[in-house]
């Protein structure tokens, strides 16, 4: 009898030659591309350092297509958003201390959004490493700890034999649901030094599946089963695990209405009859969501965002759904299920009844209704053509990314994505940058669709030094501007706070003219003209930046009542 685990794989015997005369010539950096080459990589990001030139220098003797961005926290960004449109695990190359410590808000927002990215920094020498101190450029007593509590797994390497296991450790690691950043740390020695190890030309990885109970999953059928009033909850969890079929199957067979959290943007139609679209931050859904006898709860935790700012009291049984172990139960008792979305909808699907109630549609646009009652009266066309020409504008299939500004709070309760995995922002950890530089990596991702970037003016300016990454490789994205002179949500927090702004107002740049001296065509548009002028920047190929000087509002929150 033949056990799995009896199973070795034979050498071919091309591999078998590679591996008796290895080319002269190479390092441990040549290790590092070729364990990713053989694990399926074929692009990476990053951004040269002293002590990382081993792995930089390798890249040219590999396959990789290597995509090099200006600032370390941008490359990081880069890599989420590549990890997020792929849900591949994306390289990010960076080097030793300062260039390490850039990534860390990247790194945070791939973590809380589970974006699978495998950054592999280069260290001081070996000898440097245990905190000794010996005054190595860059040197940290321990830079791993830096990052142990923002990626999901560290993996530091001190022998060049170490580094295929270990980056395929960590590339499982990182594709292990949930998804999320990993780090792996090579000291400059190991980089440079010559090898003779064999070239790598296996590194399979399989991922283990997280199914859910079956003890749990009846139960929860059950309940879902004989609910009066379910509804639903659909979170960034349903999205990264590509479970969005699932999700609308199981709401029609139970007529459940859906509300998709903002990192679960897309998961469920907009316009479907069930829809209560993503109006998270408004007091009618929460009161509907509060009603509602069982509450199913897919991919979130139910954060800050996802309750109204912990305003939700759910009354009825809550039944939540969700792969990162530490969210379940962490805002509301639940029966908690550990598991997968994709898993846990099928497993649902499978066993749950089919219930009617020709009600539930008129129930939500009963919700939207008053959504919209309570928008209009606050007086915010301009906000609400602003955003509907950005829709328009946006062709199908077309991916955006939102950067921590108004338009994007908006965005995040009144956007239609139109389709799973096609809208991303930085709720996840809420830094600013995101929005440009993540759209540069979707774009080298999928260069078949152009991408849309939305940053404030304040959020611009830590992105700025990208336009030259985009007019050097010729990527296919447009980015809007909103230029309102300053921190626009920051002032009117500490307008409605204190009475006033400080620190809030900033001197900008001319952002058409900046961009052109880059090469990057630019436009200053209008809310009458914005339609068309991001329509035809965004048909036209490669980077372009259209400017659009308007002070936005937000509309009234209702969690303060």
């Amino acid at each position: 009898m033949t056990h799995d685990h009896d199973l070795v794989l034979r050498p071919t015997a091309a591999q078998t030659e590679a591996a008796l005369n290895p080319p002269p010539g190479r390092n441990g950096g040549d290790l590092v591309v070729e364990t990713l080459a053989g694990l399926g990589a074929t692009t990476v990001f990053g951004l040269p350092g002293q002590h990382a030139l081993g792995m930089f220098d390798a890249l040219r003797r590999s396959d990789l297509r290597y995509i090099g961005l200006r600032v370390e926290n941008n490359a990081g960004f880069a890599a989420d958003a590549y990890g997020r449109i792929t849900g591949e695990a994306a390289p990010l190359l960076l080097s030793t201390g300062p260039g390490a410590l850039t990534s860390l808000a990247a790194l945070q927002e791939a973590r809380a959004a589970s974006a699978p990215v495998l950054a592999i920094s280069s260290q001081v020498p070996t000898a440097g490493l245990g905190g000794g101190r010996h005054g190595y450029l860059h040197e940290l007593p321990d830079q791993a700890a830096s990052f142990r509590g923002v990626v999901k797994s560290v993996h530091t390497v001190r022998t060049q034999s170490q580094i295929p296991s270990a980056i395929a450790e960590a590339w499982t690691s990182a594709l292990t649901v949930p998804h999320g950043p990993v780090w792996v740390e090579i000291p400059q020695d190991v980089l440079l030094a010559e090898t003779a190890a064999p070239v790598v030309t296996g590194g399979d990885t399989f991922p283990e599946e997280l199914p859910p109970r079956p003890e749990l999953t009846a139960v929860a059928a059950d309940l879902l089963s004989r609910a009066e009033r379910p509804a639903i909850i659909a979170g960034g969890g349903v999205v990264r695990a590509d479970a969005s079929k699932k999700l609308r199957q199981l709401a029609e067979r139970l007529q459940a209405p859906v509300v998709t959290t903002f990192g679960g943007k897309g998961a469920f139609p907009w316009t479907h009859p069930l829809s209560l679209q993503s109006w998270l931050e408004d007091r009618h859904t929460t009161d509907f969501l509060e009603d509602a006898d069982v509450l199913l709860v897919v991919g979130s935790g139910l954060g800050e965002l996802s309750s109204n700012y912990h305003t939700f009291r759910p009354r009825g049984r809550v039944i939540q759904i969700e792969a990162d172990l530490g969210k379940l139960e962490s805002n509301h008792p639940a029966l908690g299920i550990h598991a997968d979305a994709r898993l846990a909808l099928q497993a649902l699907l499978e066993t749950v009844g089919e219930r009617t109630d020709p009600g539930a549609p008129e129930r939500v646009r009963a919700v939207l209704d008053k959504v919209r009652e309570r928008i209009a009266s606050q007086e915010l066309t301009l906000e609400q053509d602003v955003l509907a020409a950005v829709r328009r504008a946006l062709p199908p299939g077309a991916p955006s990314f939102w950067d921590m500004t108004i338009l994007a709070y908006w965005a995040w309760s009144a956007f239609d994505a139109e389709a799973p995995n096609a809208m991303h922002s930085a709720q996840g950890a809420g830094g600013l940058g995101y929005g440009f530089p993540a759209a540069l990596g979707a774009a080298v991702a999928d260069p078949t669709h152009p991408v849309l970037a939305v940053s404030g003016d304040g959020g611009a300016l830590y992105s700025i030094a990208e336009l030259a990454t985009a007019r050097q490789y010729d990527l296919n994205v447009t980015w809007l501007i909103v230029d309102d002179g300053g921190y626009g949500i920051l002032r009117e927090y500490m307008t409605d706070a204190f009475g006033q702004p400080t620190a809030t107002e900033l001197t900008r740049p001319d952002y058409v003219a900046l961009a052109e001296s880059f090469g990057v065509p630019g436009v200053r548009t209008s809310p009458k003209t914005l339609e068309a002028d991001l329509a035809k920047a965004l048909a036209a190929p490669g980077p372009s930046v259209v400017v659009l000087p308007a002070v936005l509002r937000m509309f009234a929150p209702t969690h303060l009542d």
